[in-house]
């Protein structure tokens, strides 16, 4: 049975193939070819993935990053699309939807969201239902910065707190666009703010939200 994190796996693999490596991404400052190398080594090299999170091996990230990037482009694709190594953590049908999901999910946008002509993908009720799980589960920390208290809510009333403090702002949209919201990329998600106008461009302006 395929998850939601293979699927949307293979549906970034085919963005970055149709867009070509020296296209544009929401990640800032981040080619295809950028993108590509990140999903590659974070999956197959945890000795240099580390640096994502722990500035002590930043050095050594940047690094495998810059010897990932020089591959073919090609082969970086395949490398997507055949998945995770056996030795892999990600190797496990489990961890692999847990940790890849929302993960693919929001590059996948960034590659499409890149492009002048993009619209909103229409998510089946299933996976949108999984990423707003994922959102009531990791709202706190992926807001924990946000210079205004911060409260999602899906357009059937459903809330989660994203963080606690005054004046509120309150963002209204879909599962996915409140994802890429909380992700960072608030100029690329279509949703509804309701709150202070000061608030509001303060919120929509931060760029703490995100890990």
């Amino acid at each position: 049975m395929s998850t939601h994190a293979k699927r949307e796996r293979l549906l970034l693999a085919d963005l970055l193939e149709a867009a070509g490596p020296e296209a544009p991404t929401l990640c800032e400052g981040w080619t295809a070819r950028d993108l590509a190398a990140h999903v590659v080594v974070r999956e197959r090299r945890a000795d240099a993935a580390g640096g994502l999170l722990v500035k002590a091996l930043a050095g050594r990230l940047e690094r495998v990053m810059a010897e990932f990037t020089e591959k073919p482009y090609e082969e970086l694709i395949q490398l997507i699309r055949t998945g995770p190594p056996r030795f892999s953590p990600y190797a496990v049908k489990q961890l692999d939807e847990a940790a890849n999901a929302v993960e693919f999910y929001v590059h996948a946008e960034d590659v499409r969201r890149a492009q002048e002509d993009w619209s909103p993908r229409e998510l089946d009720p299933v996976f949108a239902d999984t990423l707003w799980s994922r959102l009531e589960k990791m709202a706190r920390v992926l807001g924990r910065q946000s210079p205004t208290g911060l409260v999602l809510r899906r357009p059937d009333g459903r809330t989660a707190v994203a963080h606690r403090g005054t004046p509120v702002v309150t963002v209204t949209g879909e599962p996915g666009e409140l994802t890429m919201f909380l992700f960072g990329r608030q100029d690329h998600a279509r949703v509804e703010l309701d709150g202070d106008k000061e608030a509001i461009q303060l919120l929509h302006g931060a760029k703490q939200l995100g890990l």
